[in-house]
């Protein structure tokens, strides 16, 4: 056994809420009117959970695939004995609970070692992706007030120009000297006994969130808001024991813990992982048929991307596809559902939170939105004028008071965010939906990406859905450009799709698709191609495309002058 104590009461309540939800698949009602949290004051999700299904379990828990072809695969059993080594490891480089640790690594089975070990220990984990510059690490170093930072061996450069005093650990063949390396946790013993209790409440994760609007908030998690929490994620994505799950997103954003970590294994499902440097749509695919992939979860980014190629090329289409991280354009539904015989379900949550609304499986979607309520969250609209509840349109908040498991603590050092986000008993996404009488949730904006032309509220999401009908069209962000007689007039940025070449007559075409397929108030008027910038996490930073419009920069085509 690699650890000597279990919760066993805490298990058994968790694998009862558990069962509920996967006896419950396909019928949403029952799922959603009878779905109760487990609440246990003591829980640590690695030992209680992990441990309890890895025993005599020799299932594939981990697989990852090379670009090279070669494949690594780990059971259930085997993940439980390495973390449990990577856990004892820890602890004598002086990892101890409550410490913080930056965990830096790729999609490397190390990885998962590392986040189950640190689990264990209680130490607090901070995920960060690979990509981070030394001027993002020392912010996260310094306000993150980290001790301990575990990284590849390729990117321990960085950290020259990142003081401080933390220990330094890295993967990989070449440690460069001051570095420890990190395979030698694999000596340690691989029996762990945890040297106190964790209690649910106890801090388990740090998320910088991706900043698309304003300097990264630092989210807390505790032991039982994302193990516990990502309940309602597994229901969405329509896990089941046995499972192949693959999941594309890039380590160190909430979403990669989400369905590479607690979803997929509170299922007792396979991470499958296919670690390419560069997306090939048809490579991606003959992986997934080589492996039975059975579900799949991928940001609208990739789905964008697929839709170029040829999607008949996957013989055995998963079971299940949803898509996550910013709404998914109907075009793009309506192409996969042609291939792949079926439908993305779409679903929304955040860092701050797990999955709050989403279209379940075995119920049929309505086009366009994004679903209803999870299991164990109820939703409230907002009317951002009044502050009052509003039947049919506002701001999306979580009701806090009745105790959602999968919602942050709240924002790490900063009270006044905080009481901010999370006043009245209710957190405020900062996300505008509509909801239809029969509770259909359907995404309009970020607060701060709607804007207003002519008097009209316009929906960047809806213009951009509508552009990304016309083929030349592969990615589009759409923003308020000033204007003397309207205020403002909504323009759209645009990258094109293989094939077409920017200029005035591309320009004529999507305008006049415009005027086809939008009412007058809403049509583009204002046309600028350009790559889009994007977060690290791949979402479109919108705030930077209003700051350029707004600075009258870049050559833009007007509907007007074209005619």
């Amino acid at each position: 056994m690699p650890s000597m104590t279990h919760n066993t009461g805490a298990t058994a309540e968790f694998l009862a809420a558990r069962d509920f939800l996967l006896e419950r698949r396909g019928d949403y009602e029952a799922a959603h009117a009878g779905f109760t949290w487990p609440r246990p004051e003591r829980f640590n999700w690695a030992l209680d959970w992990f441990d309890h299904i890895a025993e005599g379990n020799g299932a594939d828990a981990l697989r990852i695939v090379e670009e090279d072809g070669t494949s690594r695969c780990v059971s259930f059993g085997e993940l439980s004995v390495r973390s449990a080594s990577a856990a004892n490891w820890l602890r004598e480089q002086g990892v101890a609970a409550g410490d913080r640790l930056l965990v830096m690594l790729g999609n490397q089975r190390e990885l998962w070692e590392v986040m189950l070990g640190a689990m264990k220990l209680r130490a607090v984990v901070i995920p960060a992706t690979p990509l981070l510059g030394a001027a993002d690490l020392r912010d996260r170093i310094e306000r993150g007030d980290v001790r301990h930072v575990i990284v590849r061996a390729e990117d321990t450069g960085k950290f020259d120009e990142v003081p401080g005093t933390y220990t330094r650990i890295a993967a990989g063949a070449d440690v460069p000297t001051g570095w420890r390396r990190l395979e030698d946790m694999y000596g340690a013993d691989a029996q762990f006994s945890p040297d106190g209790e964790t209690l649910a409440t106890d801090p388990l994760m740090l998320y910088f969130t991706s900043g698309t609007t304003a300097r990264p908030k630092l989210v807390e998690h505790t032991h039982a808001s994302y193990p516990i929490g990502h309940l309602s994620t597994m229901y969405w994505l329509g896990l089941r024991p046995g499972d192949v799950h693959l999941n594309i997103a890039s380590p160190g954003w909430a979403k990669h813990a989400w369905s590479n970590l607690f979803a997929p294994w509170n299922a007792g499902a396979t991470v499958f992982v296919h670690n390419y440097a560069r997306f090939d749509a048809e490579r991606l695919m003959a992986e997934m048929d080589r492996h039975g992939v059975t579900t799949f979860c991928a940001p609208p980014t990739v789905w964008r991307m697929l839709i170029q190629s040829d999607l008949t090329r996957l013989r055995t289409p998963p079971r299940e596809a949803v898509a996550a991280g910013e709404p998914l354009n109907p075009e793009v539904i309506e192409k996969v559902r042609e291939a792949w015989g079926l439908t993305i379900r779409d679903g929304f949550g955040q860092t701050e939170t797990t999955l709050q609304v989403g279209n379940f499986p075995g119920v049929p979607v309505k086009p366009g939105s994004m679903g209803r309520p999870a299991p164990g969250y109820e939703i409230v609209l907002l009317d951002p004028v009044t502050g009052k509840e509003s039947p049919d349109e506002g701001e999306l908040c979580v009701d806090l008071r009745t105790r959602p498991a999968g919602v942050m603590t709240g924002y790490r050092d900063d009270p006044e965010r905080t009481t901010e986000a999370m006043a009245d008993g209710l957190y405020r996404t900062g996300d505008i939906a509509s909801r239809d009488e029969a509770g259909h949730l359907t995404y309009v904006g970020r607060s701060d990406d709607v804007f207003k032309a002519s008097d009209y509220k316009i929906s960047p999401f809806e213009l951009e859905s509508a552009l990304l009908e016309h083929e030349a069209v592969a990615e589009a962000a759409v923003v308020p450009a000033p204007d003397p007689l309207r205020l403002a007039v909504p323009k759209a940025y645009i990258a094109l799709a293989a094939g077409w070449e920017p200029g005035p007559e591309t320009a004529r075409a999507l305008f006049a698709h415009s005027r086809a397929v939008l009412s007058p108030y809403k049509r583009i008027r204002r046309i600028e191609f350009a790559e889009l910038p994007k977060t690290v996490s791949g979402k479109i930073r919108r705030v930077e495309l209003r700051e350029l419009t707004a600075a009258g920069s870049g050559a833009e085509y007007d509907e007007a002058e074209l005619g």
